[in-house]
């Protein structure tokens, strides 16, 4: 049974998903719903923006408002739902936001990280990172990921199968050999 649920919250429709999951958990279990949110002050220091002349310290202040605006909106989301919510913010100056999670998740004893994740794959993911990766790859903690469902894929391109030169199938004018239903599935 969990009794102390972490989620984390960054105000995106993703992490809305992990914090609507964490608390149908919470409310079930009765746990209490731990939410935070990682003010990740390691971009803005090694970013663009202090060679630029960008002011810092209004930037970070503006992090740290839009910190407490999204706490306080899942906070009430959680109360609103009857369930105990408790809110924490934290600064990240250096590591991965993963690292943040994970420390707080040891520091409050949860029994349980929800996270929501975008779910990216090949280069999105090796570009832009993943923070629900580092989380499971760093802690003795529980963690249910919840996808963030993908964006409408264009219409698929109707193709007719036929066989081509040389005994192969072709799909949209690719070669297959014949009789690679997973090559040829992986394909359309």
């Amino acid at each position: 049974m969990f009794k102390k649920i972490l989620v984390p919250v960054d105000g995106s429709r993703t992490s809305r998903l992990g914090l609507e999951e964490a608390i149908k958990l919470a409310k079930d279990q009765r746990a209490m719903l731990y939410i935070l949110h990682v003010v990740d002050e390691q971009g803005v220091l090694q970013g663009p923006s202090v060679s630029s002349g960008m002011f810092i310290d209004d930037f970070l202040r503006t992090m740290r408002e839009n910190g407490r605006t999204i706490i306080a909106d899942a906070e009430a989301i959680a109360k609103k739902s009857g369930v105990r919510a408790k809110s924490l913010m934290v600064e990240n100056f250096s590591g991965p936001t993963a690292d943040a999670i994970v420390s707080q998740a040891k520091k409050l004893k949860a029994n349980l990280i929800v996270l929501g994740t975008h779910g990216r794959r090949g280069i999105k993911r090796l570009v832009m990172g993943s923070d629900a990766e580092g989380v499971i790859r760093n802690t003795p903690v529980p963690v249910l990921l919840m996808r963030s469902p993908a964006a409408p894929a264009p219409a698929a391109r109707k193709t007719r199968k036929r066989a081509g030169k040389f005994g192969k199938q072709t799909s949209g004018g690719r070669a297959m050999p014949r009789g690679s239903k997973s090559i040829r599935s992986a394909m359309i």
